[in-house]
């Protein structure tokens, strides 16, 4: 009996010594941080990716490392969005319209024929950029990193030059876009709603005619195999933003959170850069592939421009606000006016 009391007794000490030993050595617990995105495996946004997240696992020592689920895999936007409420997943990166069912004033940046150029762009996330992450965080996001997948062009199976060509056509539209279903509505176009993964097949049976997205995006999702037209108008800008819960990344030590923002931005900043030159480059791959360039008219352009106007003009505060848009359009104005 003793005897396996002082058995006991030193099994007990010995345990509680180890516990009290430095953890030095022992098995680092890692924070893993699932993220998904739409964007394709092998394309210039998966790599940047891939390679944030070998640099922030380096630099945590692996304390924090990231799953990319890749393509799609997880649904889209939408699907995105409710697989991180539900904490299925902990960030997601989401187009300029994707942000803004977080914070509704984001959608100004994909306002149809806003921006003239990418300078007008990066002016106006240098002014609007912090209140655009604020809102975000008010509504239990941290944007990690900005960056963008571009302008937007038309590109079709049929010639479409004019508001009256879009008419004729089988118009696809994005399910999650509100702002471009308000102004095919104010077209007159009976626009066909369909997720990203389903357009392809859209094209390939002649369920629609007519899409809409940057160049690159149309190669990446081999889009352009099944177009044959790129009408050489930019229509929409398209930024791109990572996000992660809140909750999720304010439980990391502060060291770890100065990395991964760091990274992130750096990183995307980068991509940024690459991608503007990939989408020109991009055109005139889809021109080797035989897709013939469209050059409306000017008063076929303020045609457009004008359906897009009067669109805006009733669906502002259905997502943002007035104050919203002229915040932003005075931006713009005051940076035009400093260029002339």
């Amino acid at each position: 009996m003793y005897r396996h009391t002082l058995i006991t007794s030193l099994v007990l000490c010995i345990v509680a010594l180890m516990l009290s030993l430095p953890t030095i050595g022992r098995p680092q617990e890692v924070t893993v941080i699932k993220i998904a995105t739409l964007a394709p495996d092998g394309s210039s946004w998966m790599k940047t990716l891939n390679a944030i997240n070998a640099e922030v696992m380096e630099k945590t020592k692996g304390k924090v490392a990231f799953k990319i689920y890749s393509g799609g895999v997880l649904g889209d936007e939408k699907d995105m969005m409710r697989k991180m409420q539900i904490g299925q997943i902990q960030g997601a990166g989401l187009s300029s319209g994707g942000l803004a069912t977080i914070f509704k004033e984001i959608d100004v940046m994909h306002i149809p024929f806003f921006f003239q150029n990418y300078e007008e762009v990066d002016y106006l996330l240098k002014k609007m950029g912090p209140y655009f992450k604020k809102g975000l965080e008010d509504n239990g996001y941290i944007m990690l990193g900005w960056s963008e997948a571009g302008f937007t062009y038309l590109m079709s199976t049929v010639y479409v030059s004019s508001v009256n060509d879009l008419k004729k056509a089988k118009v696809w539209i994005w399910q999650e876009s509100s702002m471009a279903k308000a102004i095919f509505h104010e077209a007159g176009v009976a626009a066909i709603p369909l997720s990203l993964p389903d357009v392809l097949v859209g094209l390939q049976t002649g369920m629609v005619d007519v899409v809409y997205s940057p160049p690159t995006v149309a190669i990446a999702l081999q889009w352009f195999t099944k177009v044959k037209y790129l009408v050489d108008v930019p229509l929409s800008y398209i930024g791109v933003g990572v996000v992660v819960r809140k909750d999720v990344f304010k439980k990391l030590p502060p060291t770890s959170q100065a990395i991964i923002l760091e990274s992130f931005q750096r990183n995307l900043d980068q991509l940024k850069t690459l991608t503007r030159r990939e989408n020109h480059e991009a055109i005139k791959v889809m021109q080797n592939n035989g897709v013939k360039i469209v050059n409306p008219s000017k008063d076929q352009i303020a045609e457009f421009k004008g359906l897009s106007e009067k669109a805006i003009a009733r669906f502002t505060n259905q997502t943002f606000s007035p104050k919203a848009l002229a915040d932003a359009t005075a931006i713009l104005e005051a940076y035009r006016k400093g260029k002339k």
